[in-house]
């Protein structure tokens, strides 16, 4: 694996990398393991294409070292694939380039608890307020707030609230 360091004459012209800013070279166990995953024929066919695009892309000696274009054409994927696998590959190991992307691990605290749902339920099953016919998800939200049992809630908090639980 081999980073270059001078990335400013990195870049496309029309289909094909001017420089490629990242090259992969496959070793020979590595080489084994992506024959067999794609012997097998089973698997996520993202995880299948991507062993296509390495050993495709592989420019180690024995390797074919097809260019972007050739690899997207070949395997069936947007040429803007090819080089962010390389990326991948080079920056954080051959098995993540391998495994499906990183989804956001962000936690959200929760607004309501069980306390405050609870609180939720039962003031919509209660009476409108007075010139109201109905309570709407935005009246809960500001009497929720009103009665202090929550400090902020939205009202589309609100509705998915009621939502899951009707």
């Amino acid at each position: 694996m081999v980073i270059f360091s001078d990335s400013r004459n990195w870049g496309f012209k029309g289909k094909e990398a001017i420089m490629k800013k990242y090259r992969v070279t496959l070793a020979q166990d590595e080489r084994a393991e992506l024959r067999r995953r794609l012997s097998r024929g089973k698997g996520e066919v993202r995880m299948l294409k991507h062993a296509q695009m390495l050993l495709l892309a592989d420019q180690a000696p024995g390797g074919p070292a097809w260019n972007d274009a050739r690899i997207a054409e070949a395997v069936g994927v947007g040429i803007a694939t090819v080089p962010r696998l390389r990326e991948r590959f080079v920056e954080e190991g051959f098995a993540a380039a391998l495994r499906p992307y990183k989804r956001g691990t962000r936690q959200y605290q929760r607004v309501l608890d069980g306390k405050a749902e609870a609180h939720l339920i039962a003031l919509a099953c209660s009476e409108p307020p007075e010139g109201c016919g109905r309570w709407t998800c935005r009246l809960l939200a500001e009497k929720m707030v009103e009665l202090q049992y929550v400090p902020k809630v939205c009202h589309e908090t609100v509705r998915q609230r009621l939502k899951k639980r009707t």
